[in-house]
């Protein structure tokens, strides 16, 4: 339980105030806990934001999932997987796994992360090939970068209503896979 009540108040530091907030004193304070009792959990403030995302990650996924798995055709879980995932752009869960600078990281955690974040872009993959592509991991992986550009627009708190940003987002994406 502890645990789990460490790990909610680093997701709120980080969604609040990013990788600067999150520190063993802050977490002590959020949870009640004494600060040496956080070095208990977690030896570092990597170690926190690596569990996060192991934690996290899976169940945004499994959203985003569920989303594709509602559509009825291909060009429809392509929608799907473009607004779900924007959607969850404003999920503290989000903000703080985009809060973490990577830098931080080993190299084994960030390899973690890229391996569940490539986990996420396979999930359009067969869509793609359903459309026609010739290349649908190629094509999958320019899309992901779509949604990434408008998940940045949409975090720095842009100009444009983060609902215009998703619509641009989302008939970008349906264009560029109908080529």
């Amino acid at each position: 339980m502890q645990r789990g009540a460490l790990l909610d108040a680093a997701r709120t530091l980080l969604s609040e105030g990013g990788t600067e907030a999150l520190t063993f004193p802050a977490l002590a304070e959020r949870t009640g806990l004494a600060r040496s009792s956080v070095y208990e959990y977690f030896r570092s403030r990597a170690a926190v934001v690596q569990e996060l995302c192991e934690v996290d990650f899976p169940v945004w996924a499994a959203e985003v999932s569920a989303a594709m798995e509602r559509a009825a055709d291909p060009e429809g879980k392509v929608e799907a997987y473009v607004r779900e995932q924007l959607s969850l752009v404003g999920d503290r869960r989000h903000r703080a796994v985009v809060a973490i600078s990577a830098s931080e990281l080993d190299s084994g955690a960030r390899e973690k992360i890229r391996a569940a974040h490539g986990g996420l872009v396979a999930m359009i993959v067969e869509a793609l090939g359903e459309m026609g592509h010739e290349e649908p991991r190629l094509a999958a992986m320019l899309l992901q970068g779509v949604v990434d550009a408008a998940v940045r627009r949409i975090e720095l708190g842009a100009a444009e209503d983060p609902a215009a940003i998703t619509e641009a987002a989302v008939s970008m994406a349906l264009r560029g896979v109908r080529g």
